[in-house]
């Protein structure tokens, strides 16, 4: 492998071995469409290394570690949070993406950026704000919200493009969100799958079983098998999938999940009838609260993008802070310590 002699050449050379050892269709970076606003170039990142490490290092990204992915503030740390589940969607995506010769680097920088805009209490928080917000709410549109307008990263137009479009029923425009669109389903489905047998909601013998035939009921030999599916249905081809018949018992089981973990009468769900009234009453109170201090047009605005912004925890404190009256707080319980110390002998 050549060595790098001059640092200020490290990108240009990178940007160059982009074009001697990708696929034909994957995206370069020296091709990117760009970003909004011209920035100078990075002596050693390519744009999308720029974009990964921009997201990396968000306050968005940081929150997602305290952001509920199917189970509700869980105590077991083993349990999927929304970082976590993030982390895993892109060691997927990397795998997949490597083994095409596909843009590792715009890859992860979708797959790291993806979820920014969920709400607390993960899909239960964005389906309250979806009723409560004129024109609805949806995670992947705040996503881009986040990285274009809160903390303005000012990322490349595919990567954003991405992040826009992970959410099944959108078309990516490059291989790579292709990618990162599908490894969010593996992910959440076979983690999801994992989480729910270790809280006792289903066993492993109470999967379909022709999608354990097809794909194994041990969690990782079923993980190695759609992430297989797409790398050698895909080889050659200007498209990213899975077979057919991969993509039928992927869905089968992700079906499957809808019907007995992510229904409302689930154990996994018990607690959200609660959570959707924190983020409701919070809604209403953050909008009064606004009123006499901000344009009425942008309340609703503002008003989501800080609800959505918060994690699990922070949202419970402040509807404790707003909605459950506290004792009078005084210094006596102090003095009385020192009354005693004189007192007894």
């Amino acid at each position: 492998m050549p060595q790098f002699t001059d640092v200020s050449k490290i990108r240009e050379s990178l940007e160059n071995r982009e074009f001697e050892i990708l696929s034909d269709i994957a995206t370069k970076a020296r091709d990117s469409k760009g970003r909004k606003r011209k920035e100078e170039e990075c002596a050693i990142r390519t744009c999308f290394q720029r974009d990964r490490d921009r997201i990396l290092h968000s306050k968005a990204f940081r929150r997602l570690k305290h952001k509920t992915q199917v189970f509700l503030s869980p105590f077991d740390d083993h349990f999927r949070t929304r970082l976590t589940h993030t982390l895993e969607v892109s060691q997927i995506a990397r795998t997949i993406s490597r083994s095409l010769n596909l843009n590792e680097d715009l890859t992860e920088a979708i797959a790291l950026g993806h979820d920014l805009g969920h709400t607390p209490f993960g899909h239960c928080g964005e389906g309250v704000l979806n009723e409560l917000v004129k024109g609805g709410f949806h995670h992947n549109i705040q996503s881009v919200r986040v990285v274009e307008v809160l903390e303005d990263l000012n990322l490349c137009a595919e990567t954003i493009d991405g992040i826009l479009t992970h959410t099944w029923g959108y078309t990516p425009r490059t291989p790579e969100a292709q990618v990162v669109q599908l490894a969010d389903k593996i992910a959440y489905i076979n983690h999801d799958i994992e989480d729910s047998i270790r809280a006792g909601i289903i066993a492993e013998s109470d999967l379909p079983k022709d999608c354990i035939k097809y794909f194994s009921s041990v969690q990782s030999k079923r993980l190695n098998k759609m992430i297989m599916e797409v790398i050698t249905n895909s080889i050659g081809k200007s498209h990213i999938a899975m077979s057919e018949e991969g993509w039928h018992y992927t869905t089968e089981l992700r079906q499957w999940m809808f019907d007995n973990v992510y229904t409302d009468d689930s154990p996994a769900k018990n607690e959200e009838k609660k959570a959707r009234r924190v983020i409701r009453e919070l809604f209403y109170h953050y909008c009064e609260m606004l009123k006499p201090v901000c344009e009425e047009s942008k309340i609703e605005r503002v008003v989501t993008d800080y609800i959505s912004g918060m994690t699990d925890r922070y949202a419970v404190e402040k509807f404790k802070e707003n909605f459950i009256p506290i004792g009078l707080q005084c210094g006596a319980k102090e003095d009385y310590l020192f009354k005693l110390a004189k007192v007894i002998s």
